[in-house]
């Protein structure tokens, strides 16, 4: 899944279905009740989450599990080992004042 394009609506279409969706089956069902600790919550989500994911679609008469573990499941790679670390090298030079500037922020060198 792509993310969406800066202003670009079209994109934005198939994931706000699934937020609707999500809304409609999960939060609108839990709406009457009352919760007194963040663990229940959590557990009556995760139930109609399931119940969400294994419930058959119309147009292709599987469940949204089902199809995950048909086409997503055996192309997904695991994890790395290693935390992605965000890095960008620029080269800059120092100014007479022992200084760089980077997107308008001023670091000192030695």
């Amino acid at each position: 899944m792509l993310p969406a394009r800066p202003a670009r609506p079209r994109d934005k279409a198939e994931v706000e279905a699934g937020v609707l969706i999500a809304q409609r089956w999960i939060l609108a069902a839990l709406r009457h009740h009352t919760f007194y600790n963040l663990a229940d919550l959590n557990r009556a989500i995760h139930e109609r989450l399931q119940h969400l994911n294994t419930r058959a679609l119309r147009k292709v008469k599987k469940a949204r599990r089902e199809l995950f573990d048909l086409f997503d499941r055996p192309q997904a790679q695991p994890l790395p080992d290693k935390a992605y670390e965000y890095a960008e090298w620029r080269v800059a030079r120092v100014n007479i004042d022992y200084h760089i500037e980077v997107e308008r922020h001023y670091y000192s060198v030695p």
